[in-house]
């Protein structure tokens, strides 16, 4: 048979290589070192092993290794426009199955006949193995156009440049590990090949030496990164984890998101199958941490479905994917590499869902539906039931029975297991089978080899007892953390409804809660995460909890004689009302606070109020903060205009810059006026789902682009008003734009911009240099500095003070000017401040919780 005419497209990426030049294509450890290949090298040998291959067509067979033969190979293939079926080594069933002209295996090309004995057709360029294994018989049909599409896909889903460097993690027969390979020669950036594993420190050593930037991997793989330490790693450029190849737990996702925080680099979940090339969502990275659940977003040009299935919930479906990397179908047989492309639409096979705010959620599989006894059951669900009790389980099905194979247990908690799924599922005991395994086998891409584990536990037929004693369980050190945890969260926000489940955010805390939460968790846990407003109880107990008798020793020491350390923020909040109340007295000279907190303002804005997964959420959010700080301080300067004819109603209003207050004392409480009028104005701005999703999309940038609109009213080039200047909404919104980048400020290249910003901004804006130096100075720090060490005697004397800043700020004026501006005066102050606050607090968090729940019932 002879081939068909070829079509003059071939893979674009191949042809733009030595375009690239003297850039480093591939690196690789030799006995000399770490050895590298330039471009301009690599599309030298690309043309010579093109040639080799042949002018016709012909259909080749290559079993591929991370090493630069295999690549040469692959990408003279796509160039000279040979369908190349991509293997493991060794597999020769695969040879007997679809009789490839040429088999290449490292440098040897076997040619098996001159010409070709097959009909090819023209766009065919790659075929994989459905599961990235070697023994499959089905195999997937991708096109070139599906190569270039989706590396262009990944290449803008990931931001990836050319001076990244990935390390091949995964095997080229693999689509996910293809893609790596791919994805990163189209932009001209550098791959690392080795074939060893991330348990191996050889790997970290070249990794290291190659400056990697660009880390893939899929569930399996992070556990192995746990099991080496990889937290404690000096890995000076890496910037980004990307994970796919199946489902990694939310929790485990949102602990690597953290840790990316903590570290410099971000995680990026992806959703793929080979039959869309290799991937086809993305998680943008900056909601890892909040959507833990989620696979975000399809890939540029890409759209996602759901079509109709019997018998799921309301609003789940088969999530169907179309875009122009979908395959071009499957070949069972020799005779199907003719076949033309199929439709451009991918039903999954994945049950689905989408969110308020248009991320998908993978909820269930359509083939992980088993029948027992009559019923239908997520084996999905029952998987993620286990692992959230605690359990991590495989679950298949077993025909008439359930199969449970329990992952790295010792087996004294199968009887629970058993139990605990026939009481959920009404599934009678005899018909579950639950068995402890101490490796669970894997396919050669890492994934979870179901197939041989249900045989395995269909083999040694395990059969729990139904009845009988059950261990009990240990009531750990732990689980007593979790039930401190939780009292003191529904103590703290006046949540008895608090559950294991609720987070610091979800209970919807602020910034006026957050400085005494934190104090007092840390007392309680330990040093806290950066993110562990985010985190739920039961995680952040399970995580940072330390066991009760050590609790207890550490309670036995003296407070006063250690150290604690407490956020930057918390530091500054308790520092500048205190320099502004001690300032205003006339004890001290040290201006400049105010501004400060309105960037610490910015800062709580976006760790609270923007963290709400939906935008009801989050405008309910803003709606309750606005509540907090509007309705004391309006009800407080009430009372002050009753007594004091110097105010006017626009004050109590928070409108004294409408109502064109003139006098020094009118403006007292110009910070009160120009934080509500900034919140308000964001909560209109998310109130617009189109604004709502470019926040959500390019978090960094949105209040970078805010900082720098801003300065048009820092330098004067629009006008806001002659009197009281600095301290209107529109002249401090650099501020509080400012601050809110900080927070979202996660590169170490951000920082520098930002710290440059502040070079340029703060000088001049008051005409003080020595205020101005203060303010910097306290902006620089929010931004470098996460945590300060601090005295422990200090801290029932910092924390209060944050806490109660606000209350501080409103009555200061009036208590000092019966007492005295003095040192007494500022005491008194900041203690009335303190009282009020406390007071206050039961009465206006009801009002404010009662608001934010009326607007998401209007929104929702």
């Amino acid at each position: 048979m002879t081939a068909v005419a070829r079509s003059q497209h071939r893979v674009a990426l191949v042809g733009r290589l030595r375009s690239f030049g003297d850039a480093s294509a591939l690196r690789w450890m030799g006995p000399a070192g770490l050895q590298t290949m330039a471009y301009a090298a690599l599309a030298d040998q690309v043309d010579d092993r093109r040639v080799a291959l042949g002018g016709a067509p012909r259909l080749v067979l290559l079993e591929a290794g991370n090493d630069v033969e295999t690549v040469v190979t692959l990408l003279a293939a796509l160039a000279g426009g040979h369908p190349v079926i991509v293997t493991a080594p060794g597999e020769s069933r695969l040879v007997d199955a679809w009789d490839p002209d040429v088999v290449a295996r490292g440098p040897r090309l076997e040619a098996r006949r001159a010409g070709t004995a097959h009909a090819l057709h023209p766009d065919l360029a790659l075929l994989l193995s459905t599961s990235g294994s070697t023994g499959s018989p089905k195999l997937v049909r991708l096109s070139t156009h599906n190569l270039d599409c989706n590396a262009g896909q990944i290449v803008d889903a990931l931001s990836l440049r050319p001076d990244d460097v990935a390390a091949t993690t995964l095997p080229l027969q693999y689509c996910y590990g293809l893609s790596v390979l791919l994805s990163h020669l189209s932009v001209g950036a550098s791959v690392l090949l080795t074939d060893l594993s991330v348990v191996d420190a050889c790997f970290w050593d070249a990794f290291r030496e190659s400056g990697g930037t660009t880390l893939a991997g899929v569930p399996y793989t992070f556990d192995l990164l746990d099991a080496v330490g990889f937290a404690a790693m000096d890995l000076p450029r890496l910037r980004l984890l990307t994970q796919a190849g199946g489902r990694m737990e939310p929790a485990a996702v949102r602990r690597w998101a953290e840790l990316g925080k903590q570290r410099g680099f971000e995680l990026a979940v992806m959703y793929g199958q080979t039959e869309a090339t290799a991937r086809m969502a993305t998680l943008p990275t900056h909601l890892a941490a909040s959507n833990p659940s989620s696979i975000g977003v399809a890939v540029r040009g890409g759209h996602f479905s759901l079509a109709r299935v019997d018998g799921v919930a309301a609003g789940v479906g088969e999530l169907v994917y179309e875009g122009g990397n979908v395959m071009m179908g499957y070949a069972s047989s020799t005779a199907d590499l003719a076949e033309g492309p199929g439709p451009s639409t991918l039903p999954t096979g994945d049950l689905a869902r989408f969110t308020p705010d248009g991320l998908v959620e993978i909820v269930g599989r359509l083939s992980r539906l088993a029948k027992v006894c009559g019923l239908r059951i997520d084996l999905d669900r029952v998987e993620a039931d286990l692992a959230a009790d605690g359990h991590p389980a495989h679950v298949m099905d077993g025909g008439d029975r359930l199969l449970v194979a329990l992952a790295g247990s010792d087996g004294s908690a199968a009887d629970d297991v058993l139990r605990d799924v026939s009481e959920r599922y009404a599934v009678p005991r005899a018909s579950v089978v639950v068995a402890t395994v101490d490796e669970v086998p894997r396919t050669g891409s890492g994934k979870v080899d179901r197939p041989a584990l249900r045989d395995r536990l269909l083999a040694q037929s395990v059969e729990r007892r139904a009845a009988g004693d059950v261990p009990v369980r240990d009531e750990s050190a732990v689980g007593v953390a979790v039930d401190e945890v939780r009292r003191l969260y529904a103590e703290l926000l006046d949540r008895p409804d608090a559950t294991d489940g609720d987070s610091f955010v979800s209970l919807r805390g602020d910034s006026l809660s957050y400085v005494e939460m934190s104090v007092r968790l840390e007392g309680l846990l330990g040093t806290l995460p950066p993110s562990w407003h985010v985190r739920a109880i039961a995680d952040l107990a399970a995580t940072h909890g330390a066991p009760p008798a050590q609790l207890a020793r550490s309670r036995r020491t003296p407070g006063w004689l250690r150290w604690r350390v407490l956020e930057t923020s918390v530091v500054l909040r308790g520092l500048a009302i205190a320099l502004i109340v001690l300032t205003h007295a006339g004890v001290l000279e040290v201006r400049g606070g105010a501004h400060v907190l309105l960037a610490v303002a910015g800062y709580a804005f976006a760790r609270f109020q923007l963290s709400g997964a939906e935008r009801s959420d989050r405008v309910a959010h803003l709606l309750e903060s606005i509540t907090r700080i509007a309705l004391p301080s309006a009800v407080w300067i009430g009372v002050i205009v009753l007594i004091d004819d110097r105010f006017s109603w626009w004050n109590a209003a928070l409108m004294t810059s409408v109502g064109g207050g003139t006098g020094h004392i009118q403006w007292r409480y110009w910070f009160v006026e120009a934080l509500v009028h900034l919140l308000a104005g964001l909560t209109v701005m998310l109130c617009v789902p189109a604004l709502d999703r470019l926040e959500r999309a390019r978090p960094f940038a949105v209040p970078l682009g805010l900082a720098v609109a801003g300065l048009v009213f820092r330098f004067g080039l629009v006008g806001v008003g002659s009197h009281h200047v600095n301290g209107r909404a529109a002249m401090v919104l650099w501020l509080f734009a400012l601050g809110w980048a900080m927070a979202r400020a996660d590169a170490r290249w951000q920082r520098w911009l930002l710290t440059a910003y502040v070079a340029v901004v703060v000088p001049g804006f008051f005409g003080d240099p020595m205020r101005e130096l203060a303010v910097a100075a306290g902006l620089l720090t929010l931004l470098w500095v996460h945590s300060l060490r601090v005295p422990a005697f200090a801290v029932p004397v910092l924390v209060p003070l944050a806490s109660a800043s606000l209350f501080i700020y409103l009555v200061h004026f009036e208590v000092m000017g019966r007492v005295g501006y003095s040192l007494l005066g500022a005491a008194v102050s900041l203690l009335t401040g303190y009282i009020a606050w406390r007071g206050a607090s039961p009465i206006v968090e009801p009002v404010a919780r009662r608001v934010g729940g009326q607007v998401r019932r209007i929104l929702s």
